[in-house]
């Protein structure tokens, strides 16, 4: 941990000349200083750094799925467990941040808002490879970065790989349980559909968690991830009707309207479903 200490506490050398430092290690010149408001008013300052933070908290959650997933795929669980679970504490970081931008009243956002221009959270590039890690995918998604062809790469390739939901149901087949093959072989560019198969063996792996503990895990773990992605969800949507109500959102997105109408999507559905079966 890089804690602050007194020199004297820990006898630590004081002469950092020619050996690196906590703000080199960190870079907090480039992240300190990368605050550019756009105006003088005093609540600017909140929104910037809170957008910032979550695009942080989002880079990390990224870093842990691609990681969760590909354990998943090698068959190598606990490492998975870890990941998730950490992914599920960092959302709660994310759900908490909104919690802070709450006190940003109306009409303190209307000081500085129309200077924001076209620039809205909808084209948050991080959030959508997220949504495409964890299965949700649409087409038109890609449309919004086409302008800019280093993101749109970046968000095409994501677009067709695997989610971790599909290294899952794979873990389930290499188990000994029949999944139907054009779930195995589906086109991973489509958002994922629930399937009778699917949610035939995850009922079973409920009824009989002693025999299959690590697909019981990985099944919680991961309902732990979807169930925290909602709860951010919702604080979202009701950080955005506080603050401008139902107004359009920046960017030309329909705001609350929008943000109400993706609390109902669900990344896992059988994991859910099965909830109402054994």
């Amino acid at each position: 941990m890089l804690a602050n200490h007194t020199n004297e506490e820990k006898g630590i050398q004081t002469d950092f000349q020619n050996k690196m430092t906590y703000a080199d290690y960190l870079q907090l010149d480039d992240i300190l200083s990368s605050q550019k408001n756009i105006t003088n008013h005093h609540d600017e300052m909140l929104f910037i750094i809170i957008h910032q933070v979550q695009e942080l908290w989002i880079k990390l959650i990224l870093h842990e799925l691609r990681a969760a997933t590909e354990a998943i795929e090698n068959g190598v669980m606990q490492p998975a467990f870890k990941m998730l679970a950490r992914v599920t504490r960092i959302q709660y970081q994310l759900i908490q941040a909104w919690e802070v931008l709450s006190t940003l009243t109306p009409a303190e956002y209307l000081e500085f808002r129309d200077k924001l221009g076209n620039a809205s959270g909808f084209q948050s590039y991080q959030y959508r490879l997220m949504e495409f890690a964890l299965g949700y995918k649409k087409d038109s998604i890609l449309k919004i970065y086409k302008k800019d062809q280093e993101k749109h790469d970046i968000l095409k390739k994501a677009y067709h790989q695997p989610s971790i939901y599909d290294a899952a149901i794979k873990a389930l087949a290499r188990s000994g349980f029949d999944i139907h093959s054009d779930i195995l072989n589906r086109d991973f560019s489509k958002t994922y559909e629930a399937d009778v198969s699917v949610k035939k063996a995850w009922k079973h792996v409920y009824e009989n968690t002693s025999d299959n503990w690590n697909l019981y895990q990985l099944a919680e773990k991961m309902v732990d991830v979807e169930d925290a992605l909602s709860q951010w969800r919702f604080r979202h949507m009701k950080t955005v009707e506080r603050i401008i109500g139902h107004k359009v959102g920046t960017g030309g997105s329909s705001g609350v309207g929008y943000l109400k109408k993706v609390l109902d999507h669900r990344f896992f559905p059988e994991l859910w479903d099965v909830r109402t079966e054994f």
